[in-house]
């Protein structure tokens, strides 16, 4: 009979291809031996990369000019890092409400920012052992995404993808570990599919041949993410170079993405796809998001108590956002971009229905993008109509670019010429020959397919309607709950509100861009039960991770 075993603390990789970890001295009648499982040299690294404000920032710690000298805070010190607890949420929630604009656009300048590596990196399992070495866990980047939404996919993915046999068997025999077996036993109606390939003991024979080190890789998500892109490949190229610099085998990385990640990862992909052996997209917003639009024109929305407080943090109102995201090049990426099916931003008049019940007819006047306008991105440009994506008269209260040529208004053309750029000629169509996208279609979860701007004429107010007028009118000031004043004609004042989200998605994607990668990967799974930020937490579609992990295996050598 086999002697029992006791865990030890995870193995820590030596540079001359070895492992170490720690124990203690027992008494000889402590018969229980402390057992570290040696993994393969054959190594995998897996790289979680986060989405849109998913990684932590802080302002430049050594800032090299004055324009890199944030304004608001210390050099080194944190601008975002996210709350990780209710009660830090509470907090945060009330202390960003009280920020003012100016405060936000300073803290949130581009250029003085960036990834900060010093956030919460593991969480201990409940018996108090870690998943990863704390030291491991920081030097691999776990520190710089936000605790609440990745460390538990991080610590999931270290321990499952790592774990995969039991080899304690009395008999001798390996086990399939559980949470392989509940992977094998998941019905994949649950991620959308009728019937799926098996997965087999000899698929998970070939994955445990490998060892998975888990890293997240975060970037500054108010640049361009083509800049995104480049640091993701400088740490691809450090991370294989720093293992095979440790005598191990390591040739490619297996790329998981969350969200805006996945434009960073295409991007990335498409400038070294032999680095990477496959990736993985959650939830991308692969054609855009008519979100993005709804929350720089009115403001954060808020759909339950969660929501209002998230808003608090992010900003209520177009006065909060304008001046963060208005000449930010990465915000501004998540935009529809010129493949979203169109049109998708309307404008319509409510009037009595004439029928005697109190009921409204809706009449629409103007549906972008058209013929008339069909680039979506001089929509974006257009800072003159009442319904433009930016005010300018809301985008610099900190001033920074009144001495600048052009002033704001050139930047924020700027801004918005860069998002062109890199959805036209950065990203395009491309997608990693081995890619796999799951993505939220769920009626319980609506997202904004469309945004819609619902105008009711003053009382007493009587004017004849027409698609001119309507489209030429004068903005007149911001209203309640993201509406907006408009003089349809002197004398005449009608509010816009826009109307509800409109389709099913995860909350934030909704399924026409979620759905945009179709044809061009792999596998694209339609999937429901999670909100845009909690994917990863949702069960299934951690399982369905796991499983296209071995998939992408399967087919290295």
């Amino acid at each position: 009979m086999r002697e029992p075993t006791r865990p030890l603390p995870p193995l820590i990789p030596t540079p001359d291809g070895g492992w170490r970890t720690t124990t203690v001295l027992t008494p000889v009648s402590f018969t229980t031996r402390g057992l570290a499982l040696m993994p393969p040299s054959s190594v995998i690294p897996v790289i979680v990369v986060p989405g849109i404000m998913g990684t932590n920032l802080r302002a430049k710690a050594q800032p090299r000019t004055r324009d890199e000298v944030n304004r608001e805070v210390e050099p080194g010190k944190a601008v975002w890092r996210p709350p990780n607890t209710i009660p830090g949420g509470l907090w945060d929630a009330f202390a960003w409400d009280n920020c003012t604009p100016k405060q936000r656009q300073r803290l949130f300048d581009v250029d003085t920012i960036e990834v900060d590596d010093g956030g919460p990196a593991h969480i201990p399992h409940g018996d108090g052992r870690l998943h990863v070495h704390p030291a491991l866990a920081r030097e691999r980047g776990w520190g710089e995404v936000h605790a609440d939404s990745y460390i538990g996919l991080l610590c999931a993915l270290q321990t499952r993808l790592n774990q995969t046999f039991l080899h304690d068997d009395p008999d001798g025999e390996r086990q399939i570990r559980p949470h392989w077996q509940a992977v094998m036993a998941c019905d994949p109606a649950r991620w959308g599919m009728p019937r799926m390939k098996p997965l087999t003991e000899a698929d998970l024979d070939k994955h445990a041949r490998h060892h998975y080190p888990v890293y997240a890789v975060g970037y500054n998500w108010l640049e361009c993410c083509d800049k995104a892109a480049r640091r993701l490949e400088r740490r691809i190229v450090e991370i294989i170079e720093a293992w095979r610099g440790m005598q191990r085998q390591c040739d490619r990385v297996i790329v998981v993405t969350h969200s805006m990640g996945g434009l960073v990862a295409r991007a990335c992909a498409k400038r070294i796809p032999d680095r990477i052996a496959g990736v993985i997209h959650g939830v991308m917003p692969a054609l855009g998001a008519p979100a993005a639009y709804r929350r720089m024109t009115c403001g954060t929305e808020a759909q339950d108590i969660v929501g209002k407080f998230t808003a608090m943090i992010l900003g209520k109102t177009t006065y909060d956002t304008t001046p963060v995201l208005a000449t930010s090049p990465g915000a501004l990426e998540l935009l529809p971009t010129h493949s979203y099916p169109g049109p998708w931003l309307h404008v319509g008049v409510a009037q009595p229905s004439g029928r005697g019940d109190g009921g409204e007819t809706v009449h629409d006047f103007l549906h972008l993008p058209n013929e008339a306008v069909p680039n979506p991105y001089d929509i974006y440009r257009n800072t003159r109509t009442w319904y433009r994506l930016v005010d300018p008269a809301l985008a610099d209260p900190a001033g920074k670019f009144l001495a600048r040529k052009g002033g704001i208004t050139k930047a924020i053309k700027d801004a918005i010429s860069t998002a062109e750029w890199f959805h036209k000629g950065v990203l395009g169509d491309y997608y990693h020959p081995n890619t796999y996208a799951f993505y939220g279609a769920d009626s319980s979860q609506l997202a904004f397919a469309h945004v819609r701007w619902i105008g009711r004429e003053e009382s007493g107010a009587h004017t004849v309607l027409t698609a001119a007028n309507v489209t030429k009118a004068r903005f007149a000031g911001n209203a309640s709950e993201g509406g907006r004043r408009v003089e349809i004609e002197p004398g005449s004042t009608m509010f816009f509100r826009p109307e509800p989200p409109d389709a099913c998605g995860d909350r934030t994607v909704p399924y026409q861009s979620g759905a945009g990668p179709a044809g061009k990967v792999e596998h694209l799974f339609e999937t429901r039960g999670y909100d845009h930020q909690g994917s990863y937490k949702n069960d299934d579609m951690l399982m369905l991770t796991l499983r296209l992990v071995v998939r992408i295996v399967q087919g290295m050598p």
